[in-house]
């Protein structure tokens, strides 16, 4: 595990393997030539060197070289996520030096912070022991945001899954282990960055320990041991936390879980969890927990199958976050019903034409059993609205028909100043997403002759916003948002940062947003 601690000395004190130093890309040129009318001219890439920062200057001059020069000599132009790394030759207390580009000057912010490093975190984390300078363009009131960003990319960028290799298959991939960070800063604001560390530190293992469950092996992530993960944590956070097994689903009416499950040999469940902080409003969350996801008897293409193991990051996501608030102390309540099936073509799997009975009555017919996270989810969205919460909120990877690709969640709901609250969260906490709309017309495409309602629309195409009109008959009219993470939860090639694999996505936004809700019951 790496320890990360705020140290009030500067870059020339600092002992290190690895002393990592901020620097800026150089001024955009002014001007450029013209365009003529109705073409477009390349921007001119500018000609100036990049430039180091305070602290990387006061080291250059310690090691008798031209930062700048050297630099550019090297093809470091400052971009976010460039670096540059050059021994000290014993000129200074660290053995060596990575100077680590942030983008322009000017628009330095924590999420540039974090940006670049989770881009230059492997290269830093082979290093083992690492001092860090701030930007000193990070104000005293910023200091806890910009060392929690540090903290979050060092740990997100460094992840790799390889608990199931002897050894690695590909050794340039593997990140070495970073056991220890310190984040060079003064006196007075050593208190304001310990504080950020700590909290950057807490978002990314949480967003970490869902990208091992989602990493891991499907025949080892069954319902059971999701079930027993739930226990785990809310013992370890002081959670409340109870499991119904398949006699309680079917004495209570949950026909969509049981559904789900039926073509498996692994058994379903529905994991309750809670956190009590305040005496405030009941925020109710859930999360789609597929733990393998085949498609049932509407079997999926191998392209798609391969990486299924991934259908129960939603739920996933809602265990972390509920570790996170009472890691945080905040005053909020949670309640969660976190749905656990695996979706498998058994011979007593569920029929294209079955009817299925919810939490609460509502009927449903099966058109597509490759729909099957939406029948689980409606019937934990049936179950929570029982509780009358101030909001339900759930997390699924439902579809991956958003078309906001792989770095873009996306959010549909009834309430849009809650949509708003949570999207601001995204931005803030670097987990961005996207509302797309929920036009109450597209509904009539969901009537079914024989149910309350269908799985999947009879005449159009399946997407992100029929899910959601679904799940939306599951609400009793609350108000309530949809997050789709189906492209951002897992990916299939290695993304900006990210390897191939989970992400945690949307761990981190969701996580703020409470936090939000928290500081306006304050």
């Amino acid at each position: 595990m790496t320890s990360f601690e705020a140290v009030p000395y500067g870059p020339l004190q600092a002992t290190a393997n690895l002393l990592v130093l901020p620097c800026y890309a150089g001024p955009e040129p002014m001007g450029g030539p013209a365009a003529e009318p109705g073409r477009q001219v390349a921007p001119k890439l500018s000609e100036a060197p990049p430039e180091p920062g305070s602290d990387a200057a006061d080291v250059g001059r310690a090691m008798g070289i031209d930062v700048a020069t050297t630099l550019r000599g090297h093809g470091f132009r400052g971009d976010v996520g460039d670096t540059f790394t050059t021994l000290s030759l014993g000129r200074l207390a660290a053995e060596s030096v990575l100077f680590l580009g942030l983008g322009q000057r000017d628009r330095v912010d924590h999420g540039a912070i974090r940006h670049a490093s989770m881009l230059a975190a492997a290269e830093i984390a082979r290093a083992g022991r690492v001092a860090v300078a701030l930007p000193e363009t990070v104000g005293r009131a910023d200091v806890d945001q910009a060392a929690a960003a540090l903290a979050e990319g060092l740990l997100l960028g460094s992840y790799r899954c390889d608990r199931y290799q002897r050894e690695p298959v590909a050794p340039h991939w593997r990140a070495g282990v970073l056991e220890s960070v310190q984040v060079l800063t003064s006196a007075a604001t050593q208190a304001s960055a310990a504080a950020g560390l700590r909290r950057g530190e807490l978002t990314a293992s949480l967003t970490n320990w869902v990208r091992d469950l989602v990493n891991a092996s499907p025949s080892e992530i069954t319902p059971t041991h999701m079930a027993e993960q739930a226990k785990q944590v809310s013992g370890e956070h002081s959670l409340a936390c109870s499991v119904l097994g398949p006699a309680e689903l079917a004495a209570g009416g949950f026909g969509g879980i049981l559904g789900a499950g039926r073509g498996s040999v692994n058994e379903p469940c529905l994991v309750e969890m809670s956190y009590r902080g305040g005496d405030g409003p009941l925020i109710a969350l859930t999360g789609k927990g597929i733990t393998f996801d085949s498609g049932g008897l509407t079997l999926k293409r191998t392209s798609e199958i391969e990486w299924m193991k991934s259908d129960m990051a939603g739920a996933a996501t809602i265990m972390a976050v509920l570790c996170g608030a009472a890691e945080l102390g905040l005053p909020v309540n949670i309640d969660a019903a976190l749905p656990f099936a695996e979706n498998m073509p058994g011979g007593s799997a569920q029929r294209p034409g079955d009817v299925l009975t919810h939490r609460g009555g509502k009927t449903s017919e099966v058109r597509d059993t490759d729909a099957e996270g939406r029948l689980v989810v409606a019937d934990a969205l049936a179950y929570l609205a029982e509780r009358s919460p101030s909001v339900l909120v759930d997390v699924a990877t439902l579809t991956d028909a958003a078309g906001l690709g792989e770095s873009v969640w996306a959010v549909l709901g009834s309430d849009d100043g809650l949509i708003r609250e949570l999207l601001a969260a995204g931005r803030e906490s670097g987990d961005p997403g996207w509302q797309l709309p929920l036009p109450q017309s597209y509904r009539r495409y969901l009537a079914s002759e024989v149910a309350d309602i269908r799985n999947t629309p009879a005449s159009v195409q399946d997407t992100t916003v029929m899910a959601a009109l679904y799940l939306q008959e599951f609400t009793g009219g609350l108000p309530w948002m949809h997050i789709d993470n189906g492209s951002t939860a897992y990916l299939e090639r290695a993304g900006d940062g990210w390897p191939e694999g989970a992400t945690g996505s949307p761990v981190r936004a969701l996580l703020r947003w409470i936090e939000f809700r928290a500081r306006d019951r304050r």
